[in-house]
């Protein structure tokens, strides 16, 4: 024991600094305070760094390091972020049976003629939690994701704390699975194992996805586990996985045609025919489990509401957005108004095109092709979409554990400045900020895109 801690003695230091940091941000930490959020996260990005890069440590000591900061945060509420308090409130109307879907909380709680206001425990405390904003919209949380809620809600009875603390379980939980699974599909690739801790370290998942209870660990869990399985030969059950993550979060249906190509590689010893068959196999299973779940759900009134609500995120709402925000200006040089509900409708329509040519034109025979296109894609969605969440990073990292490109771990160091926006005195976006964010990230991409394809046609001609 000695001998450890002699070895490790500045491996064990950083740990401790890098747990006390994480105690601030967990419990001394308000979002209008910048400077002190994106000093601690500064330091702890660096630690990191020191961690996966540097010091060489087992495998097994950095798992334990991750699962200990993740701890640190079991009974802290959310400081960044106050969508959980939405997560709380559908949680709690499910279990007893009322569709989250079909009633905004504003008017169960506010309608005079409404016999429901009363069924949700400590509702105007919930309400007032999550803000007019999302008080004022129907629930955009797929079913899987609503599971989950009440889990939540069935386990803490009226504890708001408790809840969360079950949730942040969850939360735990998955990135051990992620671990787990990426560790396995990183074996088989025949590359480093220790690039996974570039998410399962990552201060920017320990914040987002522990601290502020945001789900994308969760379907991301369910995806690197159908890769699994899809590396080994497990089709059926690998479509159901992806299929289950869908319906944690939408954004796993984009990379549905990414598929194609590798069902159709002659990887497969069998006819053109038989591929394609096992393809469409593969898309049904994915189609028919989301189905599935959406089922107890179904109505008319849940289809018009779910769907107006998605809608919103693309045609109203703008958050740290980089190329609609250039086209926001042009369209006020141009109109003399914010063109957002047309540009809205029209961004989708080139990344499905994008999409398409990444199915179609680029090669995506193999398992890390595949995971290639589909960092590509997550990432030319996000330059276009109108609202880039800091957690929407989360997607685009994983997959870049499994590539050769890097810039999505300089994105989830950069996103941090987007916190800027959430000031003392409100809301208020610093556009020069979301410039560097988006310069420094792009820029990086481009010198990845250029350099290492670059490389890789040189050694391929060798």
């Amino acid at each position: 024991m000695l001998n450890f801690f002699k070895s490790n003695r500045i491996a064990l230091l950083i740990f401790i600094s890098s747990c006390s940091l994480y105690l601030a941000f967990a419990y001394d930490l308000e979002r209008s305070h910048f400077i002190k959020l994106i000093s601690l996260y500064g330091a702890l990005f660096t630690f990191a760094y020191l961690f996966i890069e540097k010091l060489q440590l087992n495998f097994w000591l950095l798992a334990c390091f991750g699962i200990i900061f993740r701890l640190l945060f079991l009974p802290a509420i959310p400081n960044l972020s106050q969508d959980f308090y939405r997560f709380l409130w559908d949680g709690r109307l499910l279990i007893q049976g009322i569709n989250p879907y079909l009633f905004t909380p504003e008017f169960l709680l506010n309608d005079p003629g409404s016999l429901l206001q009363i069924s949700v425990p400590q509702g105007n405390l919930l309400y007032q939690g999550m803000g007019v904003l999302n008080a004022g919209h129907y629930s955009n949380y797929p079913p899987v994701n609503q599971l989950f809620f009440a889990i939540a809600a069935l386990f803490s009875g009226k504890s708001i704390v408790g809840s969360v603390v079950v949730l942040r379980l969850i939360m735990v939980l998955a990135d051990i699975g992620i671990l787990y699974f990426g560790r396995k599909v990183l074996l088989m690739l025949g590359l480093n194992t220790n690039k996974i801790f570039w998410y399962f370290l990552n201060p920017f998942i320990i914040l987002e996805l522990t601290g502020n209870l945001h789900f994308e660990g969760v379907m991301l869990f369910f995806v690197i586990w159908s890769f699994h399985l899809l590396l080994k030969g497990k089709w059926f059950w690998a479509a159901v996985l992806l299929g289950v993550s869908v319906s944690v979060k939408l954004i796993p249906l984009l990379l549905l045609p990414l598929f194609y190509q590798w069902f159709m590689s002659n990887t497969f010893k069998m006819t053109n025919l038989i591929r394609m068959t096992r393809l469409l196999k593969f898309y049904a299973v994915v189609l028919i489990t989301i189905a599935i779940t959406f089922t107890p759900f179904l109505s008319s009134e849940f289809v018009s509401n779910f769907t107006s609500t998605i809608a919103l995120w693309f045609q109203n709402f703008e958050f740290n957005a980089s190329v609609y925000y250039i086209i926001r200006w042009i369209g006020y040089q141009v109109v003399g108004w914010n063109i957002i509900a047309t540009v809205g409708k029209i961004l989708p329509l080139i990344v499905i095109a994008f999409v398409l040519s990444l199915t179609f034109f680029r090669r995506n025979t193999t398992i890390q092709q595949l995971i290639t296109a589909m960092l590509l894609a997550m990432s030319f969605y996000f330059l276009l979409s109108t609202t880039v969440h800091p957690w929407y990073i989360a997607t685009p990292l994983l997959l870049s554990v499994f590539t050769k490109y890097r810039f999505p771990i300089v994105w989830s160091l950069m996103v941090m400045l987007s916190y800027s926006a959430y000031g003392s005195d409100g809301f208020s976006e610093k556009i020069w900020l979301v410039a560097i964010e988006y310069i420094t990230v792009i820029g990086f991409a481009l010198y990845e895109v250029v350099y290492l394809e670059k490389r890789t046609n040189l050694v391929e001609s060798i």
